[in-house]
């Protein structure tokens, strides 16, 4: 899936414009602004969950993202775009919506929060 037909797919949401990929680990990221809220790999779309997104993505038949390295098995963060949303364009943004959110929390969650400078105070040399 290249990124015209990212964009195509979730055209319906267009606070997710602008899209951009960037390739990595023989996939691509899929980009709204800083953050990265999906992932293509294998020939498949998969977007961004958490806590608060997954049951959604769940209750809607998706499938996590899982890759084995060195003997382990882990499940990413991203899961299939459900199979209703791909012929869907309204559900396909509601999903769209979704993984943005997650994708926004977790890049809020990433940033360290600067610590204010401190005020001078007495006087000066």
């Amino acid at each position: 899936m290249d990124q015209a037909a990212i964009e195509d797919l979730f055209a319906a949401a267009p606070e997710i414009a602008p899209i951009r990929t960037r390739g990595m680990f023989g996939g691509h990221g899929v980009y709204a602004g800083e953050a990265m809220f999906g992932l293509v790999a294998y020939g498949e779309l998969y977007l961004k969950v958490d806590d608060e997104t997954r049951p959604a993505f769940e209750a809607a038949g998706a499938r996590p993202f899982v890759y084995e390295a060195k003997g382990a098995r882990s499940v990413m963060s991203y899961w299939t775009l459900p199979d209703a949303a791909q012929d869907d364009p309204d559900e396909a943004a509601r999903f769209g919506r979704l993984a943005l959110a997650a994708a926004r929390r977790a890049l809020a969650a990433r940033r360290p929060r600067k610590a204010p400078k401190p005020r001078r105070t007495g006087v000066s040399p």
